[in-house]
C-alpha cells in the first residue's frame, strides 16, 4: 500500500510541485540528489524551513524514501529554495520541538496535530 502511494505521488503530484519549486513561488523547494545505485541525478520537491545553519526538512514519509537515503549516502546534495541553489554539506537529526518551531505558524500547528517528529537539518556550506 505504501509503495503504491509513493508511486502515485511521484507520478502525479511531484510533477506539479516540481514546476512550482522551479518558479521560486509557493512552499516547495527542490532537492537535487544522485541515485545510490544508478548514479542518475534526480530532483524531488520537498518543503523546508530556513534556519541560520541551513534548512530544516520534515521527513513526512520517514527515512526510507529514496531522496533522503541518497543524500545521506552522498553526504550532501543541492537544494533549490526560492529560485536559488544552495549546497548542502551535512545532514543531521534535529530536535522535534525546534523542527516544528522552524516552520512557524500555522504549519507548526499542523505538524503538531499530525504528530510529526522526524526533522533533519540540511546544513549549508
Amino acid at each position: 500500500m505504501r509503495r503504491s502511494w509513493l508511486w502515485l505521488l511521484k507520478n502525479t503530484l511531484n510533477r506539479v510541485t516540481t514546476r512550482s519549486a522551479r518558479t521560486g513561488r509557493g512552499p516547495f523547494s527542490l532537492v537535487r540528489h544522485v541515485g545510490r545505485k544508478s548514479g542518475k541525478t534526480y530532483e524531488t520537491p520537498i518543503i523546508v524551513a530556513r534556519v541560520p545553519e541551513g534548512f530544516i526538512a520534515e521527513l513526512t514519509y520517514g527515512e526510507d524514501v529514496n531522496w533522503y537515503r541518497n543524500i545521506v549516502a552522498a553526504r550532501g546534495c543541492e537544494l533549490l529554495v526560492e529560485g536559488q541553489w544552495h549546497q548542502i554539506s551535512a545532514i543531521e537529526p534535529y530536535p522535534s520541538d525546534a523542527g516544528r518551531d522552524a516552520f512557524g505558524y500555522p504549519a507548526k500547528l499542523v505538524l503538531q496535530v499530525l504528530r510529526r517528529n522526524e526533522f533533519r537539518l540540511l546544513r549549508t556550506s
